[in-house]
């Protein structure tokens, strides 16, 4: 992955993996905290902030970033969350969705068939018989899914389908304020989820960014939210503005789990933090 978006020019920047502002998530977590000479950091959730803060000074970065986030008990038996995984975050400067929808389809059919040439032993011995997909990959909106499958609809499609696929224009009550809403459809925001097929469910969300400072309060509101939650990032934001932008993040213990047709995500990783168990190495 890094060979590929190194081919594509970007640059990778160190992860953050303690800050004053991480993402909120738009599903309950708890807080991971810590406190250092007398000062509260969080443990990064994701590094959407930073990510959108560097584009400053770069055009387009990515790093592979250690993310702490406390699910709740009951997502103990999905067989794809861990409170403690990797993201390969990504971001461009005035990129659109549809330039980041390609460049994810790009990065995963380059890295299948590398894994192919360079792994094939150890897809035999999972038994796995991997088909890289073409691109592009097909396309379904929330609104289409929601009334085909109901509220589980991204595991019913997950299940249906045998090849990677786009849930995209996810409702704005969905997501976080930073995702940009289409100016020309209110309330649908420019965003877009990659989802396995197999079962295995998400695999990458990502999405245009809110980057008018005005739009991003409007946003903070909506979600009931105060701007002194995220002060850092704020004060950034109006001492130098924010730059049109756009990115995903992709997990690569899903990634992995994906590849090799792994039942649980434990099983790709060395420590995995499972939520619900307590797991001491």
């Amino acid at each position: 992955m890094a060979d590929f978006l190194r081919e594509e020019g970007f640059i990778e920047i160190p992860p953050v993996i303690i800050s004053g502002v991480t993402d909120p998530l738009n599903h309950p977590t708890s807080k991971s905290q810590v406190e250092v000479n007398g000062f509260n950091y969080e443990l990064t959730k994701s590094m959407i902030f930073h990510k959108q803060i560097i584009l400053q000074s770069l055009d387009k970065i990515f790093s592979f970033s250690p993310n702490v986030r406390l699910e709740p008990v009951e997502r103990k038996e999905t067989g794809r969350h861990l409170i403690e995984f990797t993201q390969l975050d990504v971001e461009a400067k005035n990129a659109t969705r549809e330039d980041i929808m390609s460049l994810v389809e790009d990065l995963v059919l380059y890295t299948m068939q590398e894994l192919l040439k360079a792994n094939k032993n150890i897809l035999d011995r999972w038994k796995r018989d991997l088909i890289v997909p073409k691109k592009p990959f097909k396309r379904i909106t929330y609104k289409e899914a929601y009334k085909k499958y109901g509220k589980h609809f991204e595991l019913e499609l997950s299940k249906a389908t045998k090849e990677p696929f786009w849930l995209t224009d996810f409702p704005i009550e969905d997501r976080e304020f930073y995702d940009r809403e289409d100016p020309e459809r209110p309330g649908i925001l420019l965003d877009m989820d990659l989802i396995y097929p197999e079962g295995f469910g998400e695999a990458s969300s990502g999405g245009e960014r809110e980057h008018e400072l005005d739009q991003i309060y409007k946003r903070i509101a909506k979600k009931k939210q105060t701007p002194g939650q995220f002060k850092w990032y704020i004060e950034f934001g109006k001492t130098f503005g924010f730059v049109k932008s756009a990115g995903f993040g992709i997990g690569i213990e899903r990634f992995v789990r994906f590849t090799i047709g792994a039942k649980n995500i434990e099983d790709v990783t060395p420590f995995p933090k499972i939520p619900g168990e307590y797991c001491p190495l």
